[in-house]
């Protein structure tokens, strides 16, 4: 993909990286401090520990972090000649499209090995849990990275609509809210609808929380992996034709 190649060169010296790294870290070490100052034991081990951060992080911080890596991404895009210089190119809306997806969405991905690696050094040094991280939890990091990518679809579409920063923010801490809500009313069906759904929706699993059984079952798993499938579709889709009707307006 010729269009992938500037992308991974703007990252080099991006901003990203801070959210990347940062707000895993930031978000996995609050929920290990209200766990130590509130004395609650974790009385499932890895499991307990991965709802007091990594379920916690999907309500509405994932959605937010992947929200600004997209911002981050289409800023430099908006800003003096570069639009046009964007659309002159030779490189096709679906193109131009799909290669900032990819891009967002492999950071969305490393924003979650950094939490499952932070999970992980906090459980064996803070709690002293036995052994690794079960399996299951495992299989669920690459469930919420491929979770991950109809919602950084949609999150570049919106910040490449606008050349707004904030505002796609707002709009993604909305829909983070509007999916809370669905998912607490075990809505799950929402996942199919809402990005933001799917995203928070995969870090619950195997979890026994929002709607979940507690296992991580192929019913699960397989919804997941549809919603992914089809919203990524539609979005991207719709996102690459959206871009072609902006050529001459940009």
């Amino acid at each position: 993909m010729p269009t992938l190649r500037p992308e991974l060169i703007k990252l080099k010296r991006s901003q990203s990286w801070i959210i990347v790294v940062l707000l895993p870290v930031i978000m996995a070490g609050a929920g290990t401090v209200n766990t130590v100052v509130s004395g609650a034991a974790l009385d499932d081990g890895w499991h307990t520990l991965w709802l007091r951060t990594v379920v916690f992080f999907g309500l509405f911080p994932l959605a937010l972090g992947v929200a600004i890596l997209a911002s981050l991404s289409w800023r430099a895009d908006h800003r003096d000649g570069n639009w046009n210089a964007l659309m002159a190119g030779t490189a096709t809306s679906g193109s131009i499209v799909r290669a900032k997806t990819a891009v967002i969405a492999g950071l969305a991905a490393i924003m979650q090995l950094v939490m499952l690696a932070t999970v992980l050094v906090l459980g064996k040094v803070v709690f002293g849990l036995p052994g690794m991280l079960p399996a299951d939890l495992l299989g669920v990091s690459v469930l919420i990275m491929l979770g991950c990518i109809p919602l950084a679809a949609l999150q570049s579409w919106l910040s490449m609509r606008t050349r707004s920063f904030a505002a796609p923010i707002a709009v993604a801490l909305v829909g983070a809210g509007i999916s809370v809500l669905l998912l607490n009313a075990k809505v799950t069906g929402a996942i199919f609808v809402l990005p933001y759904a799917l995203a928070a929706r995969s870090t619950q699993l195997s979890t026994g929380t929002f709607g979940d059984s507690g296992t991580l079952t192929l019913g699960a798993v397989g919804a997941v992996l549809a919603a992914t499938a089809l919203l990524t579709v539609v979005v991207v889709a719709v996102a690459g034709r959206s871009l072609d009707r902006r050529d001459v307006a940009a």
